[in-house]
C-alpha cells in the first residue's frame, strides 16, 4: 500500500518545466518580460495548459484567462482545494517567480494521480493570469477574478502606461471584457501556495522550507513635489526652490525613518523624474514613488503619517509644495494557523529542516487568506535575490517544496 513517503515529484521534469517556461518572455539581455495578456504571456499560458492536459487534469479558462487544472475527487461535493501561482512577471523578472508554484502545482498533482489515484476531496492547479501589476494596476486582478471581486465597470478603466485599454487586451485574445464577473468562484476551501522566498532568510541560515505565518502589508504613495524652475548658472543657491533637491532630502528622510524603526520595516523610492529634466535648469517638479511595508497594519499606517509630517515640514522649510496620492494598498494577512501546523507536521514527517516566517514580498495568498484558509511553502533564493535575470533557486530545493506540497494536498484531500 503507498505511503506518504512513495510521494515525490520527478526532478528531471521540473527542471524541464522550469527551463522551458524560463524562455517563454526572455529578453536578450537577460530577464523575462511576460506582462498580463501580451504575446509571451499568452505562450506561457498555452504551455501551462498542455501540461496540465498531458498530467491527465481537466483544464478549462475563466472570464480573465486563469487557467485551471482540476483533479475530480470522488465524493458528491464541487467543493475543492486550489494551488497555484501567477504567471507574469516583472520587467526583467526571473524565471522562478511565480512559475515554481504554477509547474510545482502540476507536479504535484500528476505524482498524486499517478501514486494514490482519484482524490476525495477535489484537487485543483491555477495559472494565475495577474499578479506583479507590471502592466496594469491590477492589483492582483486574476485572483480578484476568482474571489468575485471585480467588475466589467473597472475592467472598462484600466488601461497599461501606452494607453491600450484592458477591453482591447482581453478582446485580442478571444476574452469577453463584460463577462469579467463570470470568473468568481464559491467552491474553494483552500488556497496553498508553492513560492520561492525572494528574500535571504532561507538561504542564509541553510533551512530547506519556510512556513509562511504571514505577509506584510503595502501602501504604494506617489509623491509629487513642485518648486521653481530657474537657470542653472544665473539662480544663486539661495534663491533657488529647488524641485528634486526637496525630493531628494525626502527620499533620504524616508529611508532613515526606516532604518531607525527598525526590522521589519522597509520602505523603498524606487522611481524618481524631475521636470523639465534638462542639464541647466533647476527643477520645477519631481514625483516619486513610495512602498512602504510593514506586517503589523496600525504600525504601518503610523509610519505613513509620520512621512507624510515631515515631507510637509521639509517641503515648507524649502519653499516647495507636496502631494501625496495614494496608488496601491494590501491590508497585513495571517495565514491559517491549522494549515501552518499540517505545512509543519508534513516537513517533519518528511525530514525536511522548516522554520517559520513572515513574507515582505506581496503575494496572491494575501488576498485569499482574507477569504478562505490559505497556507504558504518557502523555499531559498539564494543571495535573496528575485525580481531580476539572476534569480536561482537550486533544483533539489524545488522538487522538495513541491514534494512538500503534494504530500501536503495529500493529507488534505485524500
Amino acid at each position: 500500500m503507498a505511503t506518504i513517503d512513495d510521494i515525490s515529484v520527478s526532478p528531471d521534469e521540473l527542471r524541464d518545466r522550469i527551463e522551458r517556461l524560463g524562455a517563454v518572455g526572455e529578453r536578450p539581455a537577460g530577464g523575462l518580460v511576460r506582462f498580463l495578456y501580451d504575446d509571451a504571456w499568452c505562450a506561457a499560458a498555452d504551455l501551462v495548459e498542455r501540461w496540465m492536459r498531458q498530467a491527465g487534469l481537466q483544464t478549462r479558462r475563466d472570464a480573465v484567462g486563469n487557467v485551471f487544472g482540476r483533479l475530480p475527487g470522488t465524493t458528491e461535493t464541487e467543493r475543492t482545494i486550489l494551488t497555484g501561482s501567477h504567471i507574469d512577471t516583472v520587467r526583467g523578472g526571473g524565471k522562478y517567480d511565480g512559475a515554481l508554484g504554477i509547474v510545482g502545482g502540476i507536479a504535484a498533482l500528476a505524482v498524486l494521480k499517478e501514486r494514490m489515484g482519484r482524490p476525495r476531496r477535489s484537487l485543483e492547479v491555477v495559472a494565475i493570469c495577474e499578479e506583479e501589476g507590471s502592466r496594469i494596476a491590477g492589483n492582483l486582478f486574476g485572483s480578484r477574478g476568482m474571489l468575485g471581486l471585480t467588475s466589467a465597470a473597472e475592467t472598462a478603466r484600466l488601461t497599461d502606461p501606452d494607453g491600450v485599454s484592458v477591453v482591447d487586451m482581453m478582446t485580442r485574445i478571444g476574452l469577453d471584457p463584460a463577462a469579467v464577473p463570470d470568473a468568481a468562484r464559491r467552491d474553494v476551501d483552500h488556497f496553498v501556495e508553492l513560492h520561492i522566498e525572494q528574500g535571504p532568510v532561507l538561504d542564509g541560515t541553510g533551512t530547506q522550507i519556510g512556513v509562511v505565518t504571514g505577509i506584510a502589508g503595502m501602501r504604494h504613495q506617489l509623491v509629487t513635489v513642485c518648486g521653481q524652475p530657474d537657470h542653472a548658472g544665473a539662480t544663486p543657491m539661495d534663491r533657488r526652490r529647488d524641485a528634486l533637491q526637496g525630493a531628494a532630502r525626502m527620499a533620504v528622510m524616508i529611508d532613515e525613518l526606516a532604518r531607525g524603526t527598525g526590522e521589519p520595516t522597509v520602505a523603498t523610492v524606487g522611481q524618481m523624474q524631475a521636470w523639465p529634466g534638462s542639464v541647466n535648469t533647476v527643477a520645477e517638479r519631481v514625483t516619486f514613488s513610495l512602498d512602504l511595508r510593514h506586517p503589523s497594519d496600525p504600525v504601518r499606517l503610523e509610519l505613513l503619517s509620520e512621512i507624510e509630517g515631515r515631507c510637509r515640514a521639509l517641503a515648507e522649510h524649502h519653499g516647495l509644495a507636496v502631494e501625496i496620492v495614494d496608488r496601491w494598498e494590501e491590508q497585513a494577512a495571517q495565514m491559517d494557523a491549522g494549515l501552518q501546523q499540517v505545512l509543519a507536521d508534513t516537513a517533519d514527517d518528511s525530514g525536511f529542516s522548516w522554520s517559520a516566517l513572515s513574507s515582505g514580498a506581496a503575494h496572491d495568498s494575501q488576498l485569499w487568506a482574507r477569504h478562505v484558509p490559505t497556507s504558504m511553502i518557502f523555499v531559498p533564493s539564494v543571495g535573496g535575490r528575485s525580481h531580476c535575470a539572476v534569480e536561482y533557486t537550486p533544483l533539489e530545493d524545488c522538487v522538495r517544496g513541491a514534494t512538500l506540497l503534494a504530500r501536503v494536498l495529500y493529507r488534505m484531500a485524500y
